[in-house]
């Protein structure tokens, strides 16, 4: 026989957006629980070494995405597991937010305590149990120790791929519209015994070999935080890597960085066999840059790997057809709506699902654009909500929502929403959005 939880709001995905809106969700008194596959959480940010975060504020430096995710960044600094927000040193966006992944574990397990979280680890969603059309009653879970049954009043999706919404037959898209190719997957990994000054050096030196937007005119008096570029060397080494430039950040560690330079296109992330593909791919591509560095870059002579994300990092699978998709016009001309639920400032970030090139597009007016409460809301399914990764966005606009401090917020947004919806006995979409709002605010949310 199945065990059986009961809840008020059940989480699934326990990812940045997850654990926002799990904590959120608890913090409004309501009995949550939080369903995560590893045995940690994270999400990609520690699973798939995604980092650093970007970003927390415009081009401009104003921070537009606080709450629960400001929270955390508090907390990281006080355990020395963050320096905050630091210019970025690429130039791609004004700040970036390194960080600890061990630690952030750690932080979000004491936040998910203090707010009365139930975490259940190793633990996949795989079916969907529904009480008449539009309705779930409960996630079937398969776990080491047998299958468990969560029943709930409110779900909420923030498994990046919208499992939990394909599951239940809630409208999902995928990719761009005519072929449904999504962005490509990277296989991130660290390296030690990096020179950085000599790095830093070379790039004073040959500025021509790095990214138009790379602040040298600050470099001298900044610490190196991240780098694009060395394109000649690149270019010399013609590797079967379809892309154009290195890319990596800076730290945890003095002489350590995250590298994000592989690349693999082609294939779908919620399919098994492809994942499996892009799992081998990615990993001989890592031992395959991660040569080339230590052979051809200057200040990589004395690296070698350090570790390798458990899993291929994924920018792009499935995402809900909601209530409202939010359109690229909406980011670049900083749109602004009425149901505000988020902000954010960072740009239209496409990496070619097919070629080698990234297309970008920054943020007009004040730098920021509105993410409303309508992109949240599934169609057809009236107790679920969604955040982070999936929200209802087109192909477009899924290249800035995706990135994590903007899942943080929608994930904050999902949470709120579901406690209010929980307390008012209502469904999501006939919340009082001005409560919400008012909420949100009161969290810390900034939505001004």
């Amino acid at each position: 026989m199945n065990k059986i939880i009961e809840a008020d709001v059940v989480v699934c995905g326990g990812g940045p957006a997850g654990i926002n809106a799990a904590i959120a969700a608890g913090r409004s008194g309501a009995k949550t629980v939080l369903v995560e596959r590893y045995g940690f959480v994270g999400g990609m940010s520690t699973a798939a070494l995604v980092y650093p975060w970007m970003t927390f504020h415009t081009t401009e430096g104003k921070q537009v995405i606080g709450g629960i995710a400001q929270e955390i960044i508090d907390r990281l600094i006080e355990a020395d597991a963050s320096p905050g927000h630091v210019r970025d040193t690429v130039g791609f966006v004004h700040t970036i937010t390194p960080y600890h992944p061990e630690m952030y574990k750690i932080v979000a397990l004491d936040m998910l305590k203090e707010a009365g979280v139930r975490l259940l680890a190793h633990s996949f969603v795989d079916e969907v149990l529904l009480q008449g059309d539009d309705t779930i009653g409960s996630v079937r879970l398969t776990t080491k120790s047998g299958k468990i049954e969560v029943k709930g009043r409110l779900f909420v999706d923030t498994t990046g791929d919208a499992d939990l919404a394909y599951l239940s037959g809630a409208p999902c898209l995928q990719g761009r519209d005519g072929d449904q190719r999504t962005q490509p997957m990277t296989m991130k990994f660290r390296m030690r015994g990096v020179d950085l000054e000599r790095v830093k050096r070379y790039m004073l030196d040959h500025p021509d070999e790095f990214y138009k937007k790379t602040p040298f005119d600050e470099l001298e008096r900044l610490p190196l935080s991240g780098v694009l570029g060395f394109y000649k060397h690149w270019k010399e080494a013609n590797l079967p890597i379809n892309r154009d430039q290195v890319l990596f950040f800076t730290g945890p560690a003095e002489d350590e960085v995250l590298v994000n330079t592989t690349r693999v296109q082609g294939l779908d992330g919620t399919d098994v066999e492809h994942l499996t593909e892009a799992e081998d791919a990615g990993r001989r591509q890592v031992m395959m840059v991660a040569k080339f560095m230590r052979d051809q870059l200057p200040g990589f002579e004395r690296a070698s790997i350090s570790s390798v994300g458990a899993q291929i990092g994924i920018r792009e699978t499935r995402r809900i057809d909601g209530v409202y998709a939010l359109q690229v016009d909406d980011v670049v001309q900083g749109r602004r709506f009425d149901d505000v639920i988020a902000r954010s400032g960072y740009p239209i970030d496409i990496h070619d699902p097919s070629g080698k090139g990234v297309t970008a597009a920054w943020v007009q007016g004040d730098g920021a654009y509105d993410i409303p409460y309508r992109c949240l809301l599934p169609q057809r399914m009236t107790n679920l909500l969604a955040g982070g990764r999936c929200i209802s966005t087109t192909h477009e606009a899924l290249a800035t929502t995706r990135l994590t401090p903007s899942c943080m917020a929608t994930g904050q947004a999902a949470g709120t929403a579901a406690g209010i919806a929980v307390k008012r006995g209502v469904a999501p979409a006939d919340i009082d959005v001005s409560e919400l709002q008012a909420e949100l605010t009161k969290a810390g949310a900034l939505l001004g």
